[in-house]
């Protein structure tokens, strides 16, 4: 029995740890508590997100930015999770510390197990995406990977995304937390949203803030390998063909990735419901999403 089947058979459900609830057995608290005094490099750079915020996409960003000639065809070729692995997970059993600089990173850590040393060094892209869209594609995560408790009723669901017992815990925690102490970080702030409506734009903007002097035609590149399309149709993007023991056969790890899809759920009562919740929690957060294209 392979690795990660041992740890699928022995993993079920959520446990809290420092603001989040993480995954037992996929991630391990010794492994955890190793990361907030992780020696951070000047030239790391760390993809944040909430789950289902665009994390796949901004891992191939990056994987195309940084490690372009490891992603070529042939025995040699790596997935992006190899190339930006999780940070808060380290299923392969790779020191991080041997990693060759610069070092790119993929987390859903809160602000209170993020490694110190992250406010003086390295760099930051956080990426938020409306919580009604990441309400929907959280819901499907939750009944398509194996080691999350399976909730087929969208509703109850729901409830328990805005009580923050889910995977990621609270996103409203996430987003506020992070966008209030991000002065503190070298960060760069996008929507999942805004870089749907222009993703050559989005390249342009990562490119720049990490300091990459690109030409047109490499950025034109960069912005058409990473679009949704293609990352639905290659493998070594998808963390479900590359870890199958994972998740259930029926199902796919990136599904639509369109804005409003969660129009298409919610009834005019859960929209309702959740307004007046996000505008009491989200009202002194200057930050706008785009709810619909």
């Amino acid at each position: 029995m392979g690795e990660e089947q041992k740890i699928w058979k022995t993993a079920f459900g959520l446990f809290p740890y420092k603001g989040i609830n993480l995954i037992r057995g996929v991630h391990q608290v010794e492994h955890l508590e190793s990361l907030e005094t992780f020696e951070i490099r000047d030239d790391d750079i760390f993809a944040v997100t909430y789950p289902r915020s665009g994390t796949t996409w901004i891992q191939n960003i990056l994987s195309l930015l940084y490690h372009g000639d490891q992603m070529r065809e042939g025995c040699n070729k790596k997935s992006i999770q190899q190339l930006v692995p999780w940070f808060e997970e380290n299923i392969r059993q790779v020191d991080y510390n041997n990693m060759p600089s610069p070092r790119t990173f993929a987390s859903h850590l809160h602000l209170s197990s993020i490694p110190q040393g992250l406010r003086e060094k390295g760099k930051v892209v956080y990426i938020a995406r409306n919580p009604k869209d990441v309400a929907v594609s959280l819901f499907h995560l939750h009944n398509f990977m194996k080691a999350l408790e399976s909730e087929p009723d969208f509703d109850t669901f729901l409830i328990q995304f805005l009580r923050g017992n889910v995977l990621g815990g609270s996103w409203f925690d996430h987003v506020t937390d992070w966008y209030a102490q991000k002065d503190e970080f070298d960060t760069l702030s996008l929507t999942y949203e805004d870089m749907i409506k222009d993703t050559r734009c989005a390249v342009v903007r990562i490119s720049n803030f990490l300091g990459k002097n690109l030409d047109d035609k490499t950025i034109d590149t960069i912005a058409d390998k990473s679009s949704f399309k293609n990352m639905k149709e290659d493998p070594q993007a998808k963390n479900d063909v590359q870890h199958p023991a994972f998740f259930k056969q029926s199902g796919s790890l990136i599904r639509k990735g369109k804005v409003g899809d969660w129009k298409t759920t919610f009834t005019v009562a859960q929209s309702e419901m959740f307004d007046k919740i996000y505008m009491e929690k989200m009202k002194d957060l200057p930050l706008e999403f785009d709810w619909e294209l």
